[in-house]
C-alpha cells in the first residue's frame, strides 16, 4: 500500500524520524549533557548537530514539548524543563546506572571494549558515513565555543562510529561507556582549550578512518580516550578537594568521618 501512496508514506518517514530526534534529545537529557534549565541550540545548530532537517528538529521537539521535557516559547529559546525522561537509552543501559562504576574500571573497559570496535570501523566504514563524520566536524569547529552544543556533535561523532563496527551488540556496549560521567564531561569540555584539543583529536581519527587503517585508528583512539580520562579524573579530583573539610574549622584536628 505504501509503494502506491507515496504521501502517506514519506509522512510515516517524517513521523520516525522525528521520533528519533526527540529520543536523541530525550537520551542526551538522561545522560546529563543537557540538564533542566538549559536553554537548547537553536533549530539550525541542533539540525547541524543531529544531521537532519531544522523541520524535522521541529517535530522532534514538539514531541518533546507535548510530553513536558521541554519549553517551546514564542518569542524565547527552547528550554529543559524536566529530567523526567523515562528509560531512555543510548545503548544497552539507561545512561546514568554506568556511573555507578569507578573512573579506572569505565577507562579499563573503554580501552578494552572500544579499540577493537573502532579498528573494525576502519576495515568497514563506508563513504556515506566519511561524509557524516566531515559535516560532523564543520559542526563541532561551528560549536568550539559552545560546550554543550560540542557534546551534542561529539556524541553523534562516536555513535556513528560504533555503528560502523558492523557488531550492534558491542556498538551498544561501547555507547553505555561513552556516557559515564558526562556531567563532568561538560565541565571537562568547559575548560580553556578543551574543545580545541577533543576537535584535533576527533579530526586524527577521521583522518585514519578514511584510509581504512585500523592501527592509526586504534592509535587516535587510544589519545582520545586517555586525554577523556585525564580531563574527567581532573575534575573528580578537583570536586574530591572541595568537599574536603577546612582543618581550620576543626580546631586544626584531623577530621575523619564517623
Amino acid at each position: 500500500m505504501l509503494e502506491h501512496v507515496p504521501e502517506l508514506r514519506d509522512a510515516m518517514v517524517r513521523r520516525n524520524v522525528r521520533d528519533i530526534v526527540a529520543d536523541k534529545v530525550a537520551a542526551l537529557i538522561g545522560a546529563g549533557i543537557l540538564q533542566v534549565g538549559d536553554v537548547l541550540p537553536s533549530e539550525r545548530d541542533l539540525a547541524a548537530a543531529l544531521q537532519v532537517s531544522r523541520e524535522t528538529v521541529r517535530g522532534g521537539m514538539q514531541i518533546l514539548a507535548t510530553r513536558g521535557i521541554i519549553e517551546v516559547s514564542h518569542g524565547a529559546r527552547t528550554r529543559v524543563i524536566s529530567a523526567d525522561v523515562g528509560p531512555a537509552t543510548m545503548g544497552l543501559r539507561e545512561p546514568k546506572r554506568i556511573n555507578s562504576y569507578d573512573i579506572e574500571a569505565v577507562h579499563a573497559a573503554r580501552l578494552l571494549v572500544e579499540r577493537p570496535v573502532v579498528a573494525a570501523a576502519a576495515v568497514r566504514i563506508d563513504d556515506r558515513t566519511l561524509g557524516l563524520l566531515d559535516d560532523s566536524l564543520a559542526a563541532q569547529r561551528a560549536a568550539i565555543d559552545d560546550p554543550v552544543r560540542f557534546l551534542i556533535c561529539d556524541r553523534e561523532f562516536h555513535l556513528a562510529i560504533y555503528r560502523s563496527s558492523g557488531n550492534p551488540a558491542l556498538a551498544d556496549f561501547v555507547s553505555d561507556l561513552y556516557t559515564y560521567m558526562m556531567e563532568h564531561r561538560r565541565k571537562a569540555v568547559s575548560q580553556p582549550g578543551a574543545i580545541l584539543n577533543s576537535f584535533a583529536d576527533h579530526a586524527a581519527i577521521v583522518a585514519a578512518l578514511r584510509l581504512h587503517d585500523p592501527d592509526a585508528v586504534v592509535a587516535a583512539f587510544t589519545i582520545h580516550l586517555d586525554r577523556i580520562y585525564t580531563t574527567t579524573r581532573s575534575i573528580l579530583d578537583s570536586e574530591r578537594d572541595e568537599a574536603r573539610p577546612d582543618p581550620s574549622a576543626t580546631g586544626g584536628k584531623p577530621f575523619r568521618l564517623p
